[in-house]
């Protein structure tokens, strides 16, 4: 039985996601209440609801604008008056989206760098204030020690003075920001009229989309008291942030169809899959997960080899010297998957035997619960005490089950596009 999802409904859902996340409501009812309540009232008022609608995104071709949403960090409203009244950011529910054509981007190109690497002096104190600043960038989470040394070699100190402009909106892109110190407004302007739709404070970073999709920007950044920001031009963040999503994207891909797991995927489902795969390296004898604690993902290694172990009473002792060694990881095996399956705390221990990069994926997540409500396995796992038959059936289960919730295709884009949106707040 296919659902058809009513027309703007993700739409909807996603500015009402994105504007909880930046208010942090103690009394969501309540939030909603108001949000929607607004929302209706400037509908009412002759809003055109429908333009919106009509400039859905379609991936790799556009790029969705809400506007005030992919900017603010929800961190920012903290301190705001529980008593002040909320105001419905409706501004972006009725500016129609710009359409984005991204210049053209080939990984396999330029192999070797053509430029010449830009490189600004510091001292130790402005790096090790550059580092702190740059530890909670999205943007920079997926590169390697190598890569984020160019990044911190290049970037570049200003300061910034009250009413500053730091870009403004519909100019061309010439770099990307991060905020060491200060308060900045987001502000954007429709119809003549120029609204505060944001701000930023003391954290933060902004400016990567004009660079990444080469358009003018979206929004005007004014700073509202005096600050810093450290900097990076664009061809650098071009060669490096750009270039190396483009070829680690790429590396997935050829490692994906390798996998027994999702060989009964077609290619456009494993894309799917690549689309929110991350690393993360864990040195040797490095523990990965640990018995009885809750689950959140599961693991696939990419390279080295994971030990897996149990303890012998976990009742009596929580020292390593009880465990048992039951099983190992290597190459295209995964780990971790029981406890999604099962609901329950993880049943064994991990370790990096070696060097490990592992990939995790919260995605399957929602296809294990997907599973849990397959009756046949339901059956199967909870008549079954052995956790080795228990994995087993997990082992033999999974592909299908992969298969099963990924062909829903309006729901997983439905899910897939909340995701990018709340990560790219």
């Amino acid at each position: 039985m296919s659902i058809e999802i009513p027309e703007g409904l993700t739409e909807l859902l996603q500015s009402f996601t994105v504007e909880v996340l930046r208010n942090q409501p103690r009394d969501l009812l309540e939030f909603a209440l108001q949000y929607f309540t607004q929302l209706k009232e400037s509908e009412s008022r002759g809003a055109a609801f429908g333009n919106e609608q009509n400039s859905a995104v379609r991936a790799g071709k556009a790029v969705n604008f809400i506007e005030e949403a992919m900017q603010i960090d929800s961190e920012n409203e903290e301190d705001e008056d529980d008593d002040e009244e909320f105001v419905a950011p409706v501004i972006n529910r009725f500016i129609r989206r710009a359409s984005v054509c991204a210049e053209a981007f080939n990984p396999d190109e330029d192999e070797e760098d053509k430029e010449p690497r830009v490189t600004h002096p510091k001292t130790d104190e402005q790096r090790q204030r550059l580092q702190e600043a740059c530890k909670d960038i999205l943007l920079f989470k997926n590169l390697d020690q190598e890569q984020i040394s160019q990044v911190l070699d290049a970037m570049f100190e200003k300061t910034v003075a009250a009413g500053e402009h730091i870009i403004d909106q519909d100019d061309d892109g010439d770099n990307f920001y991060v905020i060491e110190r200060g308060t900045f407004d987001i502000l954007m302007k429709s119809d003549g009229t120029t609204r505060t739709v944001g701000s930023y404070d003391n954290r933060g970073s902004f400016g990567e989309l004009a660079l990444m999709y080469n358009t003018p920007r979206a929004a005007t950044i004014v700073a509202t008291s005096p600050g810093a920001l450290w900097c990076l031009d664009r061809l650098t963040f071009r060669r490096i942030i750009v270039k190396n999503n483009a070829k680690k994207r790429k590396m997935y891909e050829a490692f994906i169809e390798t996998l027994p797991l999702l060989t009964s995927l077609e290619v456009s489902e494993r894309m799917k899959v690549v689309d929110v795969l991350s690393s993360k390296v864990y040195s040797e004898g490095e523990q990965i997960i640990a018995q009885g604690d809750l689950a959140d993902c599961f693991y696939i290694v990419e390279s080295g080899e994971v030990r897996i172990t149990m303890k012998r009473n976990r009742l009596k002792t929580d020292s390593e010297e009880d465990e048992v060694d039951i099983a190992t990881c290597t190459r295209g095996q995964y780990f971790g998957e029981l406890a999604l399956v099962t609901n329950k705390p993880r049943a064994a221990s991990a370790y990096a035997v070696e060097n490990v990069k592992c990939l995790g994926t919260l995605l399957l997540l929602i296809t294990f619960k997907c599973m849990r409500e397959n009756r046949e396995s339901t059956f199967v796992l909870e008549n079954c005490r052995d956790q080795y038959m228990q994995f087993l059936v997990i082992k033999n289960t999974i592909p299908q089950i992969c298969n099963m919730w990924l062909y829903n295709k309006k729901i997983y884009n439905l899910v897939h596009r909340t995701t990018a949106l709340l990560t790219a707040c």
